[in-house]
């Protein structure tokens, strides 16, 4: 605005675009797009490319889906991956992705892979304690 106002008052346009700080063709952009649609037209406007595949509804959902964790009697994991999830998505959604664009999706939700750590179903949690503590478990 600074910089249209510059212009407007009949400073010359390089020169109001250094007292700015922009670049001249960037004002002379803006000049143009003021002078077709006024103030509204200095405002930023939408990136072209299509939408997003997943609404935001779909996207509130499906980052409740990956928080719950999947069920390993039906899903047949105990953590989710790409691909898992994608076959969940065409299951909830009847929508199709692939795993590298919902790795994108889900880092947008403010995810990140996490691995879990591996426990033997057997394991002794009282006989690990006593091994790191004296090197060995005494039973």
């Amino acid at each position: 605005m600074f910089a249209i106002a510059h212009a407007l008052d009949g400073v010359s346009r390089a020169e109001a675009a250094r007292l700015a700080g922009m670049d001249r063709q960037a004002l002379r952009d803006a000049v143009v797009r003021y002078n077709a649609e006024g103030v509204a037209g200095l405002y930023d406007r939408p990136l072209p490319g299509r939408p997003e595949w997943l609404s935001d509804g779909e996207q509130a959902t499906l980052k409740a889906i990956i928080l719950a964790g999947p069920d390993p009697k039906r899903h047949g994991c105990v953590e989710w991956t790409l691909p898992i999830l994608c076959e969940v998505i065409a299951e909830r959604f009847a929508k199709t992705l692939h795993p590298a664009s919902l790795s994108r999706i889900v880092r947008r939700l403010g995810l990140s892979k996490q691995k879990t750590r591996p426990r033997h179903p057997q394991s002794d949690a009282k006989a690990q304690a006593a091994f790191q503590k004296r090197g060995c478990a005494k039973r």
